[in-house]
């Protein structure tokens, strides 16, 4: 199949195949007569193998890694259970920091008074971190002083 086929039916976009390709996710289908990529059924699998984990969060290396693990079915799966540990961590982690994120941000706008933007506990609040109630910066992210 051409390569607008393989990305009807694995809803991705050209360039986003070719990028795949070009950083060795998507092994290169071979080439027709006329210099035309041709894709097999098994560029479909890793492709929705792919697209797959990429909705799911995982970064380029997470996949690259992951497949490398799917290539090697005899392999113990220590490894895959460590790299999608790793992942979920990483994904609650997130969760719990935008869970303090949304109650700040709920109480900065219920506390808001309304009236003149010179007296809003809104931009008060953003003003001076000391007024939160919660340190939600993530890890590493400067606060305003």
């Amino acid at each position: 199949m051409k390569i607008g086929e393989l990305g009807r039916r694995t809803a991705t976009k050209v360039e986003t195949i070719r990028y795949y390709e070009r950083v060795g996710l998507l092994p290169p289908p071979e080439r027709t007569e006329g210099n035309y990529r041709s894709y097999a059924k098994a560029h479909v699998q890793r492709l929705s193998f792919i697209r797959h984990a990429r909705g799911l969060g995982f970064d380029i290396a997470e996949i690259r890694s992951l497949l490398d693990l799917a290539d090697q079915p005899e392999r113990e799966c220590e490894e895959v259970d460590r790299i999608a540990t790793g992942h979920l961590e990483a994904v609650e982690e997130k969760i719990a920091q935008l869970e303090k994120m949304r109650r700040e941000l709920a109480r900065m706008v219920g506390q808001c008074r309304g009236g003149r933007v010179a007296s809003c506990h809104v931009l008060e609040v953003l003003a001076d971190h000391a007024l939160c109630s919660t340190d939600h910066a993530p890890a590493g992210t400067p606060l305003l002083s």
